[in-house]
C-alpha cells in the first residue's frame, strides 16, 4: 500500500480537538486520526477499514499493475468500488490508481459514518482528509522548509462539505514524488479525487515556472474546487479559498 515505515505524524499534536471526540486508528500501513461530534466505535472502524483493505489487497493479488503503475489502468467492471473509485481519480488525474488509496480509505470511511447519522467529521489519513462539518472550521497547510508559511491555514465552510482535502509534498513525507513542491493541497468533492491530483500537480512542479502551469492542470480537472501550491517562498493558489493565519 505506501511504505510501511511508520513516521509520526507531528502535526497532529497541532490540532484544537478541545470541543470534539477524537480517536486514532491504525490498521497496518492505514494510520487514521478521527474527529467527530461524538464517541466512534473503534471496532467499526477497524472492520470498515480492514474490508477496504482486503478489497484493494486482493485486486492486487489479481493484478499487479494495480500497485506498481505510475499511469492509469483499465480495472474490471465488477472490481470493488473503491478500486473502481481510485481507478477513475486517477484517469483524471493522469497517475496510477493508488496514488488514490489514502483519500479514498479516509472517503469511505467518511461515508459510512454519514450513514450512521455523524454530523461532524474529519478523517485523516496521512495528510489526507474526509470533511464534513456543520460549522466553519480551519484545515492548516505545512510546507515544511517554507517557514515563510507557517501557521497558514485555510477556513472552511460548514455549506462547502463534505469535501476532499489532500497535501503531496516532495520534501515531506515518504510518499513517491517526481516534483520539488514543498506542499500542494488540493479541494475535491471527493478525497480520492483530491489525493490524485494533488500527487499529480506535485509531480508537475520541478521549479518556480511550473507554477502557473501546475495551478492550470489542477483547475482543469472536473471536481477539483481549488488548489494550493508552495514552493520555498512562492505560493500560488485557486478557487474561492479564505486564508488565515
Amino acid at each position: 500500500m505506501k511504505s510501511s515505515n511508520y513516521q509520526r505524524r507531528f502535526y497532529r499534536d497541532w490540532v484544537g480537538n478541545k470541543h470534539v471526540c477524537s480517536e486514532y486508528v491504525v490498521v497496518k500501513e492505514t494510520d487514521l486520526q478521527i474527529l467527530t461530534d461524538r464517541p466512534v466505535d473503534k471496532d467499526f472502524i477497524k472492520d470498515r477499514v480492514g474490508v477496504y483493505r482486503r478489497e484493494i489487497e486482493n485486486y492486487i493479488d489479481k493484478d499487479r499493475r494495480f500497485l506498481t503503475a505510475l499511469k492509469p489502468i483499465e480495472v474490471e467492471l465488477n472490481a470493488p468500488l473503491i478500486v473502481s473509485k481510485m481507478s477513475k481519480a486517477s484517469k483524471l488525474a493522469n497517475v496510477g490508481p493508488m496514488a488514490a488509496v489514502a483519500g479514498a480509505i479516509a472517503g469511505f470511511l467518511g461515508r459510512d459514518l454519514l450513514k450512521k447519522g455523524y454530523k461532524n467529521i474529519i478523517i485523516e489519513n496521512g495528510g489526507d482528509i474526509f470533511l464534513k462539518t456543520t460549522k466553519p472550521c480551519v484545515i492548516g497547510i505545512y510546507a515544511g522548509r517554507s517557514k515563510i508559511w507557517n501557521k497558514l491555514g485555510l477556513k472552511i465552510k460548514a455549506k462547502d462539505t463534505p469535501l476532499g482535502i489532500a497535501t503531496s509534498s516532495a520534501t515531506l513525507g515518504h510518499s513517491l514524488s517526481f516534483g520539488s513542491a514543498d506542499s500542494v493541497t488540493i479541494l475535491a468533492r471527493d478525497a480520492s479525487l483530491a489525493d490524485s491530483v494533488a500527487t499529480a500537480v506535485c509531480n508537475r512542479v520541478k521549479s518556480k515556472e511550473d507554477l502557473s502551469p501546475a495551478l492550470n492542470f489542477a483547475r482543469s480537472i472536473k471536481g477539483v474546487c481549488g488548489a494550493v501550491i508552495i514552493l520555498k517562498n512562492n505560493l500560488i493558489s485557486w478557487g474561492r479559498l479564505e486564508f488565515v493565519k
